[in-house]
């Protein structure tokens, strides 16, 4: 198997997408993957909740995260969502268990970022950014996926305080985190013009994990209760009634990164499969001498530098401020999740028996590559957004 430093494309890197700093960020983050690889295996037989809280710490430690506190990170690499992009590719390749924990901790820190008061970042964001506190963005319901005008979580005011009552759903790290990001209805409005984004330690009385779950691909996972969950008037994230636009910015934002590390599961597939081909010794030459199989290899790639092209332009939209960039990110995140999708199933195909066989790396990766297609907007969902976009865009143009 490669290193994970070759996970990247340099000549993808050279593209005017990227600046020097990516590029180096690039090549430090994939080393330190490649340093790791025995944290990967350890952490793979180890309870997802302990491998969740132990990953976030490396992270953290190590520096990876240190831009989730921007008012003490280091200046030498860039923090914007090509970098995100960028680290996502890299661990995903690496490890699933580690993108996921970099993924969900930027995922709950960047509201704060982007809305918190002052007093509010230099309450959370250091420790978000050390690994020491564990984020988790709670926005899903059983009733309310995609559809973020449905969120039925209520929050009333009682006096100067915040109560809240109802449940949340499919919360990554759920089961760790020591700070949940919560949007919540507090009927400003209708729809999406009600709800409002909370900022809700674990420790409050009120709120508690109320099933563990387990997924296909182990993970630190479940759904929350609150019941009469009270918050000081200082923990609304933003402004009451804006809690929608808090949500939809972020995750327009993070679909693009999650573009990204499907390029990362992508990649490790193909690399792994073109090893095999290469290695597997059947009639009379290797796998890789039959041309079916060369035509499928060669789809991969066509593939995947379609998708990392995608990924690229909308993460470059995105950073420069482009107002049209949601409809890049949607694009970005349908096409690289479906074809990493396609990918993976190639790669176990290609390595037959050997590739279903549990704890082998297309089996892991066939597991792992499901839920991109779902969560941080439904593929389906995402398709429907593009399609409005593409007339609305048409319909300016010949006005």
């Amino acid at each position: 198997m490669n290193s994970t430093v070759t996970s990247f494309d340099p000549e993808l890197l050279e593209l005017p997408f990227y600046d020097d700093g990516h590029r180096r960020l690039a090549g430090e983050i994939g080393v330190w993957c490649d340093s790791y690889r025995e944290l990967w295996d350890t952490v793979r037989r180890t309870d997802p909740d302990e491998a969740g809280r132990r990953l976030v710490g490396v992270l953290g430690e190590d520096g990876w995260l240190s831009g989730l506190d921007p008012a003490a990170a280091p200046s030498g690499l860039p923090h914007d969502v090509r970098a995100l992009c960028l680290a996502r590719e890299a661990l995903a390749y690496a490890e699933d268990l580690a993108d996921f924990a970099y993924s969900i901790q930027s995922l709950a820190a960047t509201p704060l970022i982007r809305h918190g008061t002052p007093e509010q970042q230099k309450r959370f964001l250091p420790a978000m950014a050390d690994g020491s506190l564990v984020g988790a963005f709670a926005v899903s319901e059983q009733d309310a996926g995609s559809d973020l005008a449905a969120v039925a979580l209520a929050a009333r005011r009682t006096g100067g305080d915040w109560v809240l009552d109802g449940h949340k759903a499919w919360i990554a790290h759920a089961t760790i985190a020591g700070l949940y990001v919560v949007i919540a209805r507090t009927g400003e409005g209708p729809g999406p013009l009600g709800l409002t984004a909370f900022l809700v330690p674990a420790g409050t009385p009120g709120v508690r994990v109320g099933q563990k779950l387990d997924a296909i691909a182990p993970r630190s996972f479940g759904h929350l209760v609150f019941e009469h969950c009270r918050l000081p008037a200082d923990a609304v994230l933003g402004r009451p009634g804006r809690g929608f636009v808090v949500a939809v910015e972020l995750l327009d934002r993070f679909r693009i990164t999650v573009g990204a590390a499907a390029c990362g599961f992508g990649r490790r597939a193909a690399d792994a499969a073109l090893a095999r081909t290469r290695g597997r010794r059947a009639y009379g030459g290797t796998l890789y001498d039959l041309q079916l199989v060369k035509a499928r290899l060669a789809d991969m790639e066509i593939g995947l530098n379609a998708a990392a092209l995608l990924v690229a332009r909308a993460a470059w939209e995105c950073d420069r401020g482009s107002p049209g960039f949601g409809r890049h990110a949607g694009i970005a995140k349908v096409h690289a999740t479906e074809t990493a999708q396609r990918v993976v199933d190639e790669a176990v195909q290609l390595f037959g028996a050997a590739g279903v066989v549990r704890g082998g790396v297309p089996e892991r990766l066939y597991r792992q590559i499901r839920s991109l297609r779902i969560y941080e907007g439904a593929n389906d969902v995402l398709r429907l957004a593009v399609a409005d976009a593409l007339d609305n865009r048409r319909a300016a143009l010949a006005g």
